[in-house]
């Protein structure tokens, strides 16, 4: 895949994303019903109208490419780990925040080669601001149609760290680190939004310490990493796509200024 082949794919799947925020939104300004998939998490017809919008939309695009949606991920190992190249998806992540209609919900696509995410876009249907990145390009954020910025990470941590944390999953595990971590200040916040303040330098740190998917992290992690900071397990990996059976992420940290030994407070 060449350079010029990815940025006109991230063009194509901006476009899309937003149309797939537009989905969102028609069934956001209704009385909406919300239904509990297998493993207890909430549905609602909004996740699988963006979810058809993108996969119609990406299929048309990259009609050989492969997608994984988080609603429709039932394909095996076995096939999966043949694939070099596909599309991860989160049509619709934070759907807790969408239930609660506090727009900290994004539209997540990304495109993911041997194992690591190569382009991201995480839309934010209610305030239609884009964060967007591609490898080798560059990391952007878009609030207005006809105003793009190039967004980094702050290259310097100072305590006290402004880490961000999830609105609706704290744990235990996280309160301890926090502990350790000494002096900070908490920003709450929903979805992968929490990866994509740290990729525009407005924390310094985002540990979850607590489940997440592969779908959940790919689109963001991009963004991130081509803004200049690094997405680890809790030993100080990178997290990487597709190269297991279980969809399931392993603890991790999400951070910018790499001279810190953030691993250190994971205890």
């Amino acid at each position: 895949m060449t350079e010029l082949n990815l940025q006109n794919l991230l063009e194509q799947t901006i476009k899309l994303s937003v149309n797939a925020g537009d989905e969102i939104l028609k069934i956001y300004n209704t009385d909406f019903s919300v239904e509990s998939k297998d493993d207890k998490s909430p549905l609602t017809a909004a996740d699988m109208a963006s979810h058809h919008c993108l996969v119609e939309g990406l299929q048309r695009l990259t009609p050989e490419l492969p997608i994984l949606s988080e609603e429709s991920s039932d394909i095996s190992f076995e096939q999966r780990q043949q694939w070099e190249t596909y599309w991860l998806l989160d049509p619709l992540d934070g759907t807790k925040e969408f239930i609660k209609r506090n727009g900290e919900f994004t539209v997540n696509v990304a495109l993911i080669r041997n194992q690591e995410p190569i382009m991201g876009v995480v839309y934010v249907p209610v305030s239609g601001i884009c964060y967007s990145a591609a490898q080798g390009l560059g990391a952007w954020k878009q609030e207005l149609p006809n105003q793009t910025e190039s967004i980094n990470v702050r290259d310097q941590a100072i305590s006290p760290f402004i880490v961000v944390g999830s609105r609706s999953h704290q744990t235990e595990e996280l309160i301890d680190f926090l502990k350790r971590l000494g002096s900070h200040e908490l920003v709450s916040m929903g979805s992968s939004l929490k990866i994509c303040l740290v990729a525009e330098g407005k924390a310094d740190l985002y540990p979850r310490i607590g489940l997440t998917s592969e779908w959940d992290t790919a689109a963001a992690q991009c963004v991130v990493e081509q803004a200049g900071g690094h997405v680890t397990d809790l030993s100080g990996q990178r997290l990487t796509y597709n190269a297991k059976e279980s969809f399931l992420n392993p603890y991790f940290l999400v951070f910018g200024d790499d001279s810190q030994n953030w691993v250190q407070y994971a205890g």
